[in-house]
């Protein structure tokens, strides 16, 4: 498995940016999949964005397609969220995940996939 420690959260003003980066350690981080989600207070986990191994593939939902954006940098085991133009309704903890698999399936195989996530970092945005 993989070990993931997000950093840098904070606290930002609604139209502002954050980079989320998140610091893997284990053999497999080169030929996995990656991913980041979101959870809110009283909230279900959201899929925020996720990356193929090589990291030719993105994916993003709706919410934050144009805004936010996932990149990896496999010589410095790193993979990022650029988040832009941010938005109250943004506010969560963010985590990342390590995949079994080399490119993401989905959110339906998210549960069955993800199996290594990082401890949280908090990103509140204030109106």
């Amino acid at each position: 498995q993989v070990q993931l420690v997000e950093s840098g959260g904070g606290l930002v003003q609604a139209g502002g940016s954050l980079r989320l980066s998140c610091a893997a350690s284990g053999r497999t981080f080169s030929s996995a999949a990656m991913g980041w989600f979101r959870q809110a207070p009283g909230k279900e986990r959201d899929f925020v964005a996720a990356i193929s191994w090589n990291g030719d593939n993105t994916y993003y939902p709706d919410s934050v397609k144009g805004r936010f954006t996932i990149s990896r940098d496999n010589a410095k085991n790193t993979v990022y969220l650029q988040m832009n133009s941010l938005k109250p309704e943004d506010t969560a903890v963010y985590y990342c995940a390590a995949s079994r698999w080399t490119d993401f399936r989905g959110i339906s195989y998210v549960g069955v996939d993800f199996n290594s996530w990082g401890q949280g970092t908090q990103v509140t945005v204030s109106s």
